[in-house]
């Protein structure tokens, strides 16, 4: 788990409250065992028909070394900084049409998301950093790595074990130990009708 959870206003599961988004990464690797325990959580999340439109690419740097750098090089040079720790890096795709007929699947995009957060979860709870990112070049992926161009790529993750302050320039520092925060529900959620914010009783 991180230690830094969440300063939650309801109670939640431990498992959500620990769940962040780290830099510090342990460039040590990941088994094997624990990355297929991550893609099986994340092959069980809802689908609409049950379509699974989700895909994975998966570089682990001690099996693909090359394909990991690869993948390292699709992301942008902020995030090149901190995640060249990360033994494991998954790109997360969704399917843009629905594999059981080829109509376009407006659903893809949010069934994709709730397996990423499953891959995610299932990552702390292995005690691991995983951390998805939207700084990478899409095309640049689709290029390299021949992703037909029905999936678009969603996120780039990194996964790796919780390192320290060290393993990360001083720029990141801040984000492993500042406050955590969340806008609170009656920002985010109304009751009945738009603009009518939760009521806390």
């Amino acid at each position: 788990m991180s230690g830094r959870p969440a300063p939650a206003d309801h109670p939640i599961e431990s498992i959500i409250s620990e769940r962040w988004s780290g830099r510090a990464i342990d460039p040590k690797p990941v088994d094997r065992a624990t990355v297929l325990s991550m893609l099986e959580a994340a092959r069980w999340a809802p689908s609409c028909f049950g379509d699974e439109p989700w895909r994975f690419l998966l570089w682990d740097r001690e099996r693909q070394p090359e394909g990991w750098e690869a993948a390292l090089n699709t992301l942008a040079d902020k995030n090149q900084q901190w995640a060249r720790n990360a033994p494991v890096l998954i790109l997360v795709m969704a399917d843009s049409e629905f594999s059981r007929n080829g109509k376009p699947n407006r659903w893809a995009q949010y069934d994709t998301g709730a397996a990423a957060e499953n891959l995610h979860l299932q990552g702390v709870a292995a005690g691991l950093v995983v951390h998805q990112m939207g700084g990478f070049d899409a095309d640049a992926a689709h290029l390299a790595f021949g992703i037909p161009d029905r999936y678009v790529p969603m996120s780039m993750i990194a996964v790796g074990h919780p390192g320290t302050l060290s393993d990360l320039d001083e720029e990141f520092h801040g984000g492993e130990t500042g406050d955590r925060g969340r806008r609170p529900l009656s920002e985010l959620v109304f009751e009945g009708a738009w603009d009518n914010p939760l009521g806390e009783e």
